[in-house]
C-alpha cells in the first residue's frame, strides 16, 4: 500500500490523509477522484469570481479581499443555513394548534371519487345521428331547387345532432 500511496499525486494524498484523519478507513478508490473533482471545481469557481471582482474594481491583479469576497458570495448563495431552532419550534407550535380534520369515511381505505379514478370512462366519441334516406333525398332536392336559399329556409332542414358515447376500459385477458 505504501508504494501505491507514493504513486498518487500530492492532492490525492492530501484527500487520503483527510479521510484518515476523519476515521474513514475503507472507501472506494474513486472517492478520492470525486473529492478532487469537487475541490478543483470549487477552486476554479472561486478564482473566476475573484477575477471578476478584481476587474470590476479596476485592479491589475487579484488580491486577498477579492478571494474573500468570492468565497463569501459562494457561501451565501450556494449553501443555505437552516433557520434557528426557536423559529422552527414556533412554526411547529402554530401549525400543531390546528386540529386534523375528522375522518368522514368508515373503516377501510378511503378511495377518491369515481371521476378521479382511472377506472372511469376516459374518452368519449361524438357520433352524429343518421337521417333517414328519404329525409336526405328531400334535403338534397331542396338545395338543388333553391340556388340562393335564405337563412329561414336553411334552419328548416333537420340538423344532425351528435350524441356522446362512452366506452369503459376493460381488463385484457393475459
Amino acid at each position: 500500500m505504501a508504494e501505491k500511496d507514493n504513486d498518487l499525486p500530492r492532492d490525492a494524498r492530501v484527500v487520503q490523509s483527510l479521510l484518515k484523519s476523519m476515521g474513514v478507513e475503507k472507501y472506494e478508490p474513486r472517492v478520492i477522484h470525486q473529492f478532487l473533482e469537487l475541490w478543483y471545481r470549487y477552486v476554479v469557481d472561486v478564482s473566476t469570481d475573484a477575477q471578476v471582482y478584481s476587474e470590476h474594481a479596476g485592479k491589475a491583479a487579484i488580491d486577498c479581499d477579492d478571494v474573500k469576497l468570492a468565497v463569501q458570495s459562494k457561501v451565501n448563495f450556494t449553501f443555505s443555513q437552516p433557520p434557528p431552532r426557536e423559529v422552527l419550534l414556533e412554526l411547529a407550535r402554530s401549525r400543531n394548534k390546528i386540529p386534523l380534520p375528522k375522518t368522514i369515511s368508515g373503516p377501510g381505505i378511503p378511495l377518491p371519487p369515481e371521476q378521479d379514478t382511472l377506472i372511469s370512462p376516459n374518452y368519449q366519441l361524438a357520433i352524429p345521428r343518421r337521417q333517414s334516406a328519404q329525409a336526405m333525398e328531400e334535403a338534397e332536392e331542396d338545395e338543388r331547387s333553391d340556388a340562393n336559399p335564405s337563412q329561414e329556409q336553411k334552419t328548416d332542414v333537420p340538423q344532425s345532432t351528435p350524441r356522446r358515447v362512452s366506452f369503459p376500459l376493460s381488463k385484457h385477458p393475459k
